[in-house]
């Protein structure tokens, strides 16, 4: 069984690295100007995770669970150490991507919420199609989740398209009044159908205002690199305190 589920994990990874978004961030200019150089631990985890290759010491993670070499744990734990940074920075990569748009937009719009009175991640100030404000909400699955590695070793974005299919009824009620798109990324790298389409049409009003060609793919490049460095944190996260922490200069 465990075999199996070794196997099925793996196929998996290799249908998802296979998928151009995914290395996106192999492709980004290395520089600590404009915040595109990743950090040695960030590269190395980026690199391993997706080749498949060693990225720890088998260990106890700070959950409980067993860790063994590859890592993978990290990236659906109960406890994501990464999970919040990379949540702010995809948000945050969009709204300024939208202003660069000339799109005024918000993050956790005040007084718009949903039933469970959790509020979207942002909103367009202005309308963005058809009369109607744009609401988003962004999610990172992970694609070798137990939970999610039978349905992505079939087909690549999987887990990306059951997690945006699960917001959109999440949001059902304020979809009446707004459009909303959900922006489900896999920590592989894969992004769901929706969230490419959205990120094409930011692309095309990038273009539209004359910040050339290469905007869309600076733009992408950074989510990819967001997304890495959250899967870094992730693993690192793993460790206990007196494994990662409490070192002489602390």
């Amino acid at each position: 069984m465990l075999m199996l589920r070794n196997a099925g994990a793996e196929l998996a990874r290799l249908r998802a690295v296979s998928q151009p978004e995914s290395g996106l961030w192999l492709h980004a200019l290395p520089s600590p100007q404009l915040g595109t150089l990743l950090d040695n631990d960030s590269l190395r985890v980026a690199v391993a995770l997706r080749l498949g290759c060693t990225v720890v010491e088998p260990h106890v993670c700070v959950c409980g669970a067993r860790v063994d070499q590859s890592g993978r744990h990290g990236l659906h734990c109960v406890r994501s150490a990464g999970r919040f940074s990379r949540h702010h920075a995809i948000n945050d990569i969009v709204r300024r991507a939208l202003v660069s748009a000339d799109v005024p937009a918000v993050l956790e719009p005040p007084g718009l919420s949903r039933a469970d009175g959790k509020r979207p991640d942002g909103l367009t100030m202005v309308p963005w199609e058809k009369g109607r404000s744009l609401l988003w909400d962004a999610t990172c699955v992970c694609t070798l989740a137990p939970s999610h590695v039978q349905s992505t070793a079939a087909n690549a974005g999987a887990a990306a398209e059951a997690a945006a299919r699960l917001k959109k009824l999440k949001y059902s009620q304020l979809m009446q009044r707004y459009l909303f798109v959900p922006l489900a990324v896999e920590t592989m790298g894969v992004w769901g159908e929706e969230g490419r389409a959205f990120f094409r049409e930011i692309t095309r009003r990038l273009r539209s205002r004359g910040l050339g060609s290469s905007s869309g793919a600076h733009l992408m490049q950074r989510l990819s690199l967001a997304v890495q460095r959250g899967n870094a944190a992730s693993v690192m996260g793993t460790f206990g305190s007196g494994v990662a922490r409490r070192g002489i200069f602390d």
